[in-house]
């Protein structure tokens, strides 16, 4: 394997030998995202059948600021991690994986402290959310880099085996939340069933997060973590834009409505927004052993995931409504008419994704942050826009269409990467 930096590539190894070890990864890939996507969709479900639309609107709002904060984390301390330390020696992983972790809970503490200041600023039930989510901020943000750190070195068993231990603990922090019955309480519920999965990590792996080491880690790797720090705050603060926009526009049960909308994608968006756990991991291999199907393994995830989405939509409109209000209760009504256009949003954004991580593995942090700002910037104008026209409805109807103009500017930027690579390639030999 090339050490970082020095410029070399590992000779090409026979396809077949390529293809069975990638699809070897992929598979605790998938296995992880499934276990991942049944815990976050089990949350949802849970708490909407226990608080009620208003009240699952307030946890929602939570929920959407987290990812916010989830993208700060994974754009300072663990995209550098997977795009420079995936499949380098274990000394380098080791030392590189103490200061990352150490950094997300660096994060964590800082934007936790954050909330809790907010509390008395907000009032009401919406600031004892975001004042409980602050304490359990660096727990889940510890769980997350753990993910991260394991998809890099390859063994993504054990980042399957940590969700796993996560959901468990979910089962009997829910319960206790259920009977209290208020959203502080499903919010502390879920942080800290997190926060048993982020100390299991840490034995998991035998490495101490390094709390002092995240100021290096972030000067070292300054020149992709600022860039992919704006590229995934524009993504995650676009959500939370339309969140608080429609909240505004329509309603806070709005924002309930949307997020039952997505509930109902099951596995298939938690795959999408977490995508980069495998794939980023698995497209910078790919450059190192075989650069010239690097394009070839993009279209197969991007077209994989819009295929799967758009199966999984079918599904959905063929679901009865005993069913539907089995799983989302009151939510149903409304979130049942949001299935196409949420189908078409996330079938688009799959196609995007393929794209993404060719562009993260070729470390082009400049064009991924022009594409990432262009395709927010349609996500909110699309977003909110069609909140202010036609409502709920029109909202996720005009987030589809951002998702499909956001997917093309993704392709048009990796082809430019990939001429941009070869030619660089050339011009070596």
């Amino acid at each position: 394997m090339a050490a970082e930096g020095d410029g070399t590539t590992v000779p090409a190894r026979p396809a077949r030998t390529v293809t069975r070890a990638v699809a070897g990864r992929l598979s605790w890939g998938l296995a992880d995202q499934a276990a991942s996507s049944l815990s976050n969709f089990a949350v949802g479900v849970y708490v909407a059948r226990s608080l009620g639309l208003t009240a699952f609107g307030v946890f929602s709002l939570a929920w959407v600021t987290y990812g916010v904060v989830l993208s700060v984390s994974r754009g300072l301390a663990t995209d550098p991690l997977v795009v420079r330390f995936s499949g380098v020696p274990e000394a380098s992983w080791r030392q590189a994986v103490s200061r990352s972790t150490g950094t997300s809970l660096v994060v964590g503490a800082v934007i936790g402290a954050l909330c809790l200041t907010a509390w008395p600023l907000i009032g009401g039930g919406v600031g004892a959310a975001f004042a409980c989510l602050g304490v359990v901020l660096p727990g889940l943000l510890l769980q997350d880099a753990w993910r991260y750190s394991f998809f890099a070195a390859g063994v993504g068993r054990k980042a399957f085996v940590n969700d796993v231990v996560w959901g468990v603990a979910l089962v009997p922090a829910m319960v206790v939340a259920a009977h209290v019955g208020t959203v502080p309480a499903f919010v502390l519920a879920w942080g800290g069933s997190a926060a048993v999965a982020g100390a299991y990590g840490w034995a998991q792996s035998g490495i101490r997060p390094r709390l002092t080491g995240a100021r290096l880690w972030i000067r070292d790797h300054r020149d992709l973590g600022y860039r992919y720090l704006a590229e995934n705050t524009c993504v995650s603060g676009a959500g939370q834009l339309r969140a608080y926009g429609l909240g505004a526009i329509v309603g806070v049960g709005a924002v309930g409505v949307v997020r039952g909308a997505e509930l109902l994608q099951g596995p298939f968006l938690a795959v999408l927004m977490g995508l980069t756990l495998v794939t980023v991991a698995e497209a910078a291999r790919m450059l190192r052993q075989a650069p010239h199907r690097l394009g070839r393994f993009c279209l197969f995830l991007g077209g994989g995931q819009a295929v799967a989405a758009l199966l999984w939509g079918g599904v959905l409109l063929l679901m009865p409504d005993r069913a539907g209000d089995l799983v989302l209760g009151d939510v149903w009504p409304a979130a049942k008419e949001l299935i196409v256009p949420a189908t078409l949003s996330v079938a688009g954004a799959g196609v995007g994704t393929g794209a993404a991580a060719g562009l993260r593995a070729l470390g082009a942090a400049r064009l991924s942050l022009r594409c990432q700002i262009f395709a927010s910037v349609c996500y909110v104008g699309l977003g909110i826009g069609g909140a202010a026209l036609g409502g709920t409805v029109g909202s996720a109807w005009g987030a589809a269409a951002a998702s499909v103009c956001g997917s093309a500017a993704w392709w048009l930027h990796l082809r430019i990467a990939l001429r941009e690579h070869h030619r660089d390639l050339s011009s070596v030999k």
